[in-house]
């Protein structure tokens, strides 16, 4: 099965990565790829998907970290990556033969230990198979209601319009919600 990096979170705070699982209230709930345990993450974790996670390089793109991943897949082969723990001299050297266009001012040694111990992570859940962006949106077309062909794309639906509300339930004038007037009359 397809790895899908939208659904893998790093947690600050708490070690490893989770599989994000379901939505719950005010928070969401999650799996630990390394013990299998589910954890409920509260409105103040932080939280972030490895979709969105770039390196910077020396042009004006960024490299998003699944390229990083699949480059250093293709490199490593079947071996595991080098142990996060390393000098910092020894991972720029193997990051300056993965991904020779990284910034070295901006791409800290901080973050070479996080890429490396996430791979060494997804690669013991079996986890470096990612779904390819067209896959994804090719299997959100047949999900969605309305598409007859696969590679269509979804079709787009207006909003509804309004519900009419029966001449029983319509809301009253203004004039008939305002409280009557009471008129004093004096005796004599």
């Amino acid at each position: 099965m397809k790895t899908d990096l939208t659904k893998i979170l790093s947690v600050g705070g708490q070690p490893g990565l989770y599989r994000y699982l379901a939505q719950s209230n005010g928070g969401v709930v999650v799996e630990s790829l390394t013990d299998g345990k589910r954890k409920w993450m509260g409105p103040s974790a932080r939280m972030t998907s490895l979709s969105d996670i770039s390196v910077y390089t020396q042009t004006e793109e960024e490299l998003k970290l699944r390229d990083v991943i699949v480059r250093m897949k293709e490199f490593l082969q079947e071996k595991e990556a080098p142990a996060h723990s390393k000098e910092p001299a020894e991972m720029a050297v193997f990051f300056e033969q993965v991904i020779p266009q990284y910034d070295r001012d901006r791409f800290y040694p901080s973050h070479m230990k996080k890429v490396l111990e996430w791979y060494n992570l997804l690669k013991t859940a079996d986890a470096l198979d990612f779904e390819e962006e067209e896959e994804k949106d090719m299997k959100e077309a047949e999900d969605a209601p309305g598409s007859e062909a696969k590679g269509t794309k979804p079709v787009t639906k207006k909003p509804a319009a309004k519900a009419i509300i029966p001449a029983a339930r319509a809301a009253k004038p203004a004039a008939a919600k305002a409280p009557r007037q009471v008129q004093h009359t004096t005796q004599k």
